[in-house]
């Protein structure tokens, strides 16, 4: 069984994965930082069930590109 067809098909799918490997590597002088942290906090309404207050806290984090 033949993987490849043709000579030029070996050396094609050589250079793609050669380059999807250059575009991942020169994508690590980058990194990702905290850019914006919210914490909430609160009570909800009333439970029916038992008359209770729900306390509810929510922290949502958003983060950015850093470029060096």
């Amino acid at each position: 069984m033949k993987i490849f067809h043709n000579e030029w098909e070996k050396w094609v799918i050589i250079a793609c994965i050669l380059f999807l490997i250059f575009i991942g590597l020169s994508g690590c002088n980058h990194q990702m930082v905290p850019y914006e942290t919210k914490m909430e906090y609160g009570t909800t309404d009333t439970d029916s069930k038992n008359d209770k207050l729900s306390e509810k806290r929510f922290i949502t984090q958003t983060w950015r590109w850093k470029h060096d």
